[in-house]
């Protein structure tokens, strides 16, 4: 097959075409340059560059490298002014209403894969080959392309690829869905891959130090923005009893404990953010807890929307292990999520992702519970 094959510069996606280059595919390497360095924002007190281990110009370099030492052509598409409008400025807008967004999911679906799926199909290639670590399958019964968990479960990126649609599963291929990550290591190394021993980053890829409220603080300051920087309030409890004061709301999460500064005979939490009272209301452990949530942007891919309730396994975050619940769909690509137990610190901006054992059914984005 001809297949366009996404290159981060990383060990994935490098023995991703290491593998398909030894199966005899025709590749085109692809690398997407997100993040305008350019701009200064990300720099310490001393103005100088935080270090990054994602979608940097060395990321660049070394997939330049991975793809003229495997022989194939490889090619830069400059995506910054996509990349902010449809993923960093959402991130910071998420933040301001008292959200915590995962932008790692709009960024694979709607701007990597799409971006990557639209040059591939205008250069009439088959398929769309990426480093994730998940499966597609065709049921030719149902006429639909079915998503799978990886089979390294604490690897599985199925979480990261929801939104995709059946048009873009159709050409979408993922190599790397039923191998361990020891296995890619291995695979790398007896290619001989530049790349072999390079390190992961854990972190947002235009946040590189993870400290968010500092970056969406030095981003609205470099946008002349600062007059929308949240202000200081309230913290209450469950009562509305004012125990505290917060310093901007973007600077807490739900189920954050440090940092509220209250001294208390048991921990706090914070488990609700109010943003249009500015406020922030804390509480026990238990009170993390919730039955319920709702979604919205809801897309299925197992089916279409189902007319009657769903029961699926949920995760309500990345490292959230799914727990039993039904679903029921809502008008205007919403769900009601109903948990058999409750889970704890289910956040407003994470998305939510639905499975049947390893297939993904459906996700959305938690909208409030």
């Amino acid at each position: 097959m001809k297949i366009a094959v996404a290159m981060s510069g990383g060990v994935d996606s490098s023995a991703a075409a290491a593998l398909l280059k030894e199966q005899g595919h025709e590749l085109i390497g692809f690398t997407m340059q997100l993040w305008n360095q350019r701009r200064h924002i990300n720099v310490d007190e001393n103005g100088d560059p935080l270090p990054s281990r994602c979608c940097s110009l060395d990321d660049v370099y070394d997939a330049r490298r991975v793809a003229e030492s495997l022989g194939f052509p490889f090619y830069v598409l400059n995506l910054e002014k996509d990349f902010e409008r449809d993923v960093v400025n959402p991130f910071v807008e998420s933040y301001l209403k008292g959200e915590t967004p995962i932008p790692c999911v709009a960024c694979n679906s709607r701007l990597k894969f799409a971006s990557l799926d639209k040059m591939a199909v205008s250069l009439g290639c088959d398929k769309v080959a990426t480093g994730h670590y998940a499966r597609v399958e065709y049921d030719e019964k149902a006429n639909r392309y079915r998503l799978f968990r990886g089979k390294n479960h604490w690897k599985d990126q199925s979480y990261f690829l929801w939104e995709l649609n059946q048009d873009q599963l159709s050409r979408a291929y993922f190599p790397l869905g039923e191998m361990l990550k020891s296995e890619v290591r291995d695979l790398a190394r007896g290619a001989d891959l530049y790349v072999a021993e390079k390190q992961e980053s854990q972190e947002i890829c235009f946040v590189p130090d993870g400290k968010y409220s500092e970056f969406i603080d030095r981003y609205l300051d470099h946008e002349d923005r600062s007059d929308e920087m949240p202000a200081g309030g309230d913290i209450v409890d469950s009562t509305g009893k004012k125990i505290g004061e917060h310093t901007g709301i973007h600077r807490y999460t739900i189920g954050q404990r440090r940092g509220l500064g209250i001294a208390h005979e048991k921990p706090l939490y914070v488990v609700q953010i109010e943003r249009a009272k500015n406020r922030i209301i804390a509480g026990e452990k238990e009170d993390l807890d919730s039955l319920e949530f709702t979604a919205k942007g809801v897309n299925w891919v197992a089916f279409d929307e189902p007319a009657e309730p769903v029961r699926a396994e949920v995760k309500v975050r990345y490292r959230h292990e799914p727990a039993p619940a039904t679903i029921y769909a809502l008008p205007g690509n919403r769900a009601r999520i109903v948990f058999d137990e409750p889970q704890a610190a289910i956040t407003p901006g994470q998305a939510t992702v639905f499975y049947n054992g390893e297939e993904t059914v459906g996700g959305g984005w938690i909208e409030k519970n």
